[in-house]
């Protein structure tokens, strides 16, 4: 009898872990996940493990600044995960077995003096930089209209992107219209790798705050019902543009945040098609669920909710709320762990 994970994976559906967390990396490959991502917040949990402290040291004692440190233990914590999946890679040639590095999310902050332009020129750099000798490694931007701006220049340049912090279509569109318009740029299709990752359940958290008028039957949809509607946009597109690769959806954000859904409420909706990055902690509930799932990904709400989200919400104002409050979750982590690294400066560099 095949595990709750296997089910998944069975019925079509490739799983990323949502951390870069070597023992975690480690035991869901165990269970079939074939690629995983980090951000700020997952590198600063394991740098207060104190289990980089070595590594740390060794950084500080090159002469790095405390952002440059913070970069250079990131750059290794990816690269340790992408050794675990490069197997996949090789076997799929290029067709999955990523691990995703975020561009620095400090370059979107709001307090910040960076001009629209100068942005976009960081995040040209930058993805060229960290992706450079990296087969395996798939470069994070995020969906801001600088980071749009960028990818067509690093679709250009062969880097495999996933574009992240999307929460409509709009952002999906001019993301994949601007990925699509660079690869034809590159000399060959043959690696071209791009996923788009949609933000699911922070959607939902949004329509409970904000629209508290939904209906039930249509309160807690809105997510699934978005995402499925831009996959079905996807698997449109790309049907009428080939690539030897396969340019996916990322369902991300599926961990479920409201206490009485079942913590596979996300993960079982969209089985059966993509990419699924999901927290350890769902992943765990799943596997202990004792379930079998199968495909559900074309399954759509009824009509009659489908017309009442529609009607309901704004999708621009959701879309301008979560970005806002997307870049600052990652924006201030990254301060945090760049604070981090100075408290641990004193007691971990030579003297």
């Amino acid at each position: 009898m095949n595990s709750p994970l296997a089910s998944i994976i069975q019925a079509g559906t490739k799983l990323w872990l949502d951390s870069v967390d070597p023992e975690l990396v480690a035991a869901n490959y165990a269970l079939g996940a074939t690629g995983a991502t980090s951000n700020p917040i997952i590198i600063s949990d394991l740098i207060k493990t104190g289990r980089y402290d070595a590594q740390l040291a060794e950084l500080m004692n090159d002469g790095l600044s405390d952002r440059d440190v913070a970069w250079g233990v990131t750059d290794r914590i990816v690269a340790a995960a992408q050794e675990v999946f490069r197997p996949v890679w090789d076997n799929t040639r290029g067709n999955d077995g990523y691990v995703s590095f975020e561009l620095d999310p400090l370059l979107e902050d709001p307090a910040g003096t960076l001009s629209q332009a100068e942005r976009t020129a960081q995040y040209i750099e930058l993805g060229q930089q960290w992706s450079a000798d990296q087969a395996n490694r798939m470069i994070k931007v995020p969906a801001t209209p600088a980071g749009i701006d960028a990818l067509e220049e690093l679709a250009a340049h062969g880097v495999p992107i996933n574009v992240t912090l999307v929460f409509s279509m709009r952002q999906y569109v001019a993301a994949r219209d601007a990925v699509w318009r660079g690869a034809q740029r590159h000399h060959t299709l043959g690696r071209f790798k791009s996923v788009y990752s949609i933000f699911i359940s922070r959607v939902d958290v949004y329509t409970e705050k904000h629209l508290p008028e939904l209906s039930p039957s249509a309160q807690g949809q809105v997510g699934l019902a978005n995402v499925k509607e831009i996959w079905r946009a996807n698997q449109d597109f790309w049907m009428r543009h080939e690539t030897p690769l396969a340019q996916e959806i990322v369902f991300a954000s599926t961990g479920a945040k409201k206490p009485t859904d079942p913590p596979w409420k996300y993960v079982e909706a969209l089985v059966g098609s993509d990419i699924q990055t999901n927290p350890p902690a769902t992943n765990a509930a799943v596997e202990a669920s004792g379930r079998t799932f199968t495909r559900t990904i074309d399954e759509i709400p009824p009509r009659a909710v489908l017309d009442e989200i529609a009607a309901k919400v704004d999708v621009d104002r959701m879309e301008a709320v979560l970005m806002y409050e997307g870049v600052r979750k990652f924006a201030e982590p990254q301060r945090d762990l760049q604070s981090l690294i100075a408290q641990k400066r004193a007691s971990l560099a030579r003297p």
